[in-house]
């Protein structure tokens, strides 16, 4: 029911206001779209523009300070890689081993294949180098032990069965040098050094040739052997046996020189060893030039009798020169080739028999 729905009275309407709404419309025309990304597209390169611009001086100092320095400093922080060394070249008929280790050192450059071989690793810690010269140590004293109680032959089959037996003796060897107030082979350089040029020499169980290797660039001829070649200076011979060089004995009825001998001075260096070592003085007097010179050093302590091993060297053909013991590690002999007469074996069987007058060198039990 309508309120004062009176007969001749009304009410006017209340008039229409225009539609209002807090809410934005969009625009819905296809032109003003088109505006509208006119204008981001505007606002994009803009901002592209002033990512690439360099920085100003308005620019922050937590900006500054967080941008990295180019300087020379961070150019030497930079990992520089360098070449890789070259590997040492395996001999020839040898296969390469599958990881080669840089030698330092190379006055001490072993074989591959010897156990001595890593005594300059780096990886390895103090207290794994002692024990690994531990071990080297008592290889060398066994088979230094060996070499003197066999005879020569043994030596040499040893040797050539296992050629890495000669590289760990002959590397212990050098280890055992160190520790000596002296070398008779150092001492042999110096004297032999003043001899006239083209002096013969040969160097009966040379070792390393350290002899040659000091005097063949003075003009020397310095002829090594030993049971095993280098390739280079070393000549393989056993050494108590027949040297392969010319000279001959004579004959059993007179007594002479001998004939053929090229060789001036004979050296054995801490050679006499095995139980038929007097072979090689035997040797030696064969190959030497009359009135030849025979130099000795051995280890004092092998001495039974100081005065047995001068009579028995006297009897294959010597003459005592001199004699020098003033160092307590080692005692130095120089002898002159005399004449005398061949000899049957029966006399060098008894010669052979007083081969005790040197002791083998033997070494405590730890």
């Amino acid at each position: 029911m309508v309120l004062f729905d009176v007969p001749g009275w009304s009410i006017p309407s209340a008039p229409s206001l225009p539609e209002t709404s807090k809410k934005r419309k969009r625009p819905t025309s296809t032109s003003s779209q088109l505006l509208s990304t006119e204008i981001n597209l505007e606002k994009i390169v803009e901002r592209l523009k002033n990512t690439t611009r360099p920085a100003t001086s308005k620019s922050s100092a937590k900006d500054r300070t967080s941008r990295p320095r180019n300087n020379s400093k961070s150019v030497n922080k930079k990992i520089i890689s360098r070449p890789k060394p070259l590997a040492i070249p395996a001999e020839k008929g040898e296969r390469p081993a599958k990881k080669q280790r840089i030698k330092r050192d190379a006055g001490d450059v072993p074989k591959p294949g010897s156990m001595l071989s890593g005594d300059h690793d780096t990886n390895l810690t103090p207290l794994q180098k002692g024990m690994k010269r531990s071990l080297g140590g008592a290889r060398f004293r066994v088979i230094n032990e060996d070499l003197y109680k066999s005879d020569s032959r043994t030596a040499y089959s040893m040797m050539q069965n296992d050629r890495s037996v000669y590289e760990d003796y002959h590397i212990g060897f050098r280890h055992q040098v160190q520790s000596w107030p002296t070398n008779p082979v150092e001492y042999y350089v110096t004297m032999l050094a003043r001899y006239p040029h083209k002096t013969v020499i040969a160097d009966l169980g040379c070792g390393d040739a350290a002899l040659a290797r000091a005097l063949i660039p003075k003009d020397m001829a310095v002829l090594s052997f030993d049971l095993v070649s280098d390739g280079v200076y070393v000549i393989e011979a056993d050494i108590c046996s027949k040297i392969p060089l010319p000279g001959s004995e004579g004959a059993i009825t007179e007594k002479s020189n001998g004939e053929g001998q090229i060789v001036d001075v004979v050296v054995c260096a801490l050679s006499l060893m095995g139980t038929n070592w007097p072979n090689c003085l035997r040797e030696a007097w064969r190959i030497l030039k009359p009135l030849g010179e025979l130099k000795i050093a051995e280890v004092t302590s092998r001495f039974t009798d100081v005065g047995d091993f001068q009579n028995l060297v006297s009897s294959i053909g010597f003459r005592l020169s001199s004699k020098n013991n003033d160092n307590t590690h080692f005692t130095l002999f120089e002898f002159t080739k005399s004449s005398r007469k061949g000899m049957t074996d029966k006399e060098w069987t008894k010669i052979l028999s007083r081969a005790g007058t040197l002791k083998p060198c033997e070494y405590k039990r730890r």
